[in-house]
């Protein structure tokens, strides 16, 4: 199985800054795509940032020049930094992956789903 580990998250003042941390770990072979979702309370859980494996970069309209998402694929991190944060943008935040794991040609699709991390912001 592939596992996702979060970290991050916290309480900050509208108009600051915070960094999420998403570390897989498990046999990954590839992704096809890693990103962050946020669920409000009584909303369903949406779209914040994604990188596909073509990577193609796309953020909810909402986030758009404040939030980036990156990835370091030596170390299967992924990261979403989240500058100017506004009180909208709190939330539970999940990373999540979608690919292939496996080695030794056995391989499968997998589709990860990280704890979540909670974000406030408010003053």
């Amino acid at each position: 199985q592939v596992q996702l580990v979060e970290s991050g998250g916290g309480l900050v003042q509208p108009g600051g800054s915070l960094r999420l941390s998403c570390a897989a770990s498990g046999s990954i072979f590839s992704f096809y795509s890693v990103g962050w979702y946020r669920q409000a309370p009584g909303t369903q859980r949406d779209l914040v940032a994604i990188i596909k494996d073509a990577g193609t970069i796309t953020y909810a309209d909402s986030v758009k020049g404040r939030f980036t998402i990156s990835i370091n694929n030596a170390k299967d991190t992924w990261y979403l930094q989240m500058n100017n944060l506004k009180p909208e943008d709190t939330g539970v935040y999940y990373c999540n992956a979608v690919g292939v794991r496996g080695s030794d040609y056995d391989y499968a699709d997998f589709n990860s789903w990280g704890q979540g991390t909670q974000v406030t912001v408010s003053s």
